[in-house]
């Protein structure tokens, strides 16, 4: 390689409000640095290189993704464009042999989850899913606390997502062209704890639901605006979740065990401590705070990754990525029919704010 070995150079698809906070993160991860961006906006595109130019060569600014991806500079690339298009750019990553970290959802359905995981496999080209949560400190004290019976048995648990947002048609959150709708922007969250509470109880292992109910409110563009939802597990185990861009909430998740419960108290999906919590006695707090904004971890699971040769990641691994598209399906699924359920085709996307 042509640089230096020590230094891990990142190519950013995408500039917009997502990769803002990937790029700050960098700073926590030794050896990362942002080497290219990809903008169809070159003003943009240079503007965002601009203000998260570390130390060393400035950032290379292209306006043609394959300049990009044929830079022997770039280690690897993070795709932060709206879910829509993230198909399109992990394909072009995998067969041109770059490292892929992809945010949230990888892609929109489990079909296409597969064909972009069977790539990765047959160009021997690692890819990741961007889901940074698992990752976080808090995620790691409770994982122990959970494996060690702090709540005993797991009976149920209970979670929200939610936050007020105005409704424009043309933004991505409403955009049907744009994979816009509350499951995919912020309910794969809920299913994401759900996944890993049930496999840190079950020896790694998360089962399959044996029924999920589901209530949608759809928007004018047929998009869910809002989601209640009731998955239903074996032994009688339930997870129930409300995400919706309609209201206000805490956030918060608690697992409900037979001696107690764990809870993330607020913002689950990017807790910086953990309760544990019974009827009678105060919380037991556990402070877990990030390194800089949360997002290091997964920066760095990927970097130790790509230098290990791996093509996935051992904690965030594709079965798991599929199994989150497998269940969004089923809930997509049970939508209102008339409701678009597939995203549209658009031939640009803007960045993801």
């Amino acid at each position: 390689m042509a640089h230096d070995l020590a230094i891990f150079n990142w190519g950013v698809i995408g500039p917009g409000g997502i990769a803002n906070r990937f790029a700050g993160a960098l700073a926590g991860v030794p050896g990362a640095r942002l080497a290219a961006v990809f903008a169809r906006d070159a003003a943009k595109g240079q503007a965002y290189a601009e203000q998260w130019q570390g130390a060393g060569e400035p950032a290379r600014v292209t306006t043609a993704l394959a300049d990009l991806l044929a830079d022997p500079g770039v280690d690897a690339v993070y795709i932060a464009t709206p879910h829509s298009h993230h198909g399109e750019y992990i394909r072009a990553a995998l067969l041109a042999g770059k490292p892929v970290l992809c945010e949230k959802p990888l892609v929109t359905s489990l079909e296409e989850g597969e064909e972009l995981v069977a790539l990765a496999r047959e160009q021997g080209v690692f890819l990741m899913e961007a889901l940074w949560t698992r990752f976080l400190p808090a995620y790691d004290l409770a994982a122990k606390l959970l494996r060690e019976g702090a709540i005993g048995e797991l009976r149920a648990m209970q979670s929200t997502f939610c936050f007020s947002a105005t409704y424009d048609p043309q933004h991505r959150q409403w955009n049907p062209a744009l994979a816009g709708g509350a499951l995919w922007d912020i309910g794969i969250y809920n299913l994401a704890v759900t996944r890993w509470v049930l496999q840190q109880m079950n020896d790694g292992v998360c089962p399959e639901p044996l029924s999920i109910d589901v209530a949608a409110k759809i928007a004018p563009t047929g998009v869910d605006a809002a989601l209640n939802v009731t998955l239903h597990f074996p032994g009688d185990v339930t997870s129930q979740f409300r995400c919706g861009f309609d209201a206000s909430s805490v956030n918060a998740f608690e697992a409900q065990g037979s001696k107690a419960g764990l809870r993330f108290p607020v913002d689950f999906w990017g807790a910086e401590a953990v309760e544990v919590v019974t009827r009678k006695a105060p919380a037991e707090r556990h402070e877990a705070k990030y390194v800089v904004n949360g997002f290091e971890g997964e920066v760095a699971e990927a970097q130790a990754c790509i230098r290990a040769g791996l093509l996935e990641s051992p904690r965030m691994p594709h079965s798991e990525t599929l199994g989150l598209l497998r269940w969004m399906d089923a809930i997509r699924a049970k939508f209102p029919s008339g409701v678009n359920k597939k995203p549209l085709a658009q031939p640009h996307a803007a960045e993801r704010g």
